[in-house]
């Protein structure tokens, strides 16, 4: 999946919500579920989310919306083996956004 986001240091719940396209309660859901998301609050109480907590919610939500896990099976998944998971994830993303651009170029010739 890929997000439109604009490079800023804090991202509000609003706009993650719809980057995602989900509901804010499903954001504020799965922040109490896993305990990698940890978005600051302000005085106010807002969320604050930072690149590194939309990472992870990108990982979240290929786990749970594009592969079918479970929320528990996602948290074992999680447990078991966070970082190399992270990082297959991460290779397989990036790899995806340059067959985009490769499929634009082929597109454009």
């Amino acid at each position: 999946m890929h997000i439109e986001l604009p490079e800023k240091r804090y991202y509000g719940i609003g706009e993650v919500a719809k980057a995602f396209k989900v509901n804010a309660s499903l954001i504020r859901f799965w922040e109490k579920e896993f305990d990698i998301l940890k978005p600051k609050k302000n005085a106010k109480g807002n969320r604050k989310f930072t690149p590194e907590d939309i990472k992870n919610l990108k990982f979240i939500y290929h786990l749970v919306k594009e592969r079918g896990f479970t929320l528990e099976g996602a948290k074992i998944h999680l447990k078991e083996g966070r970082k190399q998971a992270l990082n297959n994830y991460e290779i397989i993303e990036k790899l995806e956004g340059i067959k985009a651009q490769l499929n634009k170029i082929k597109s454009q010739l």
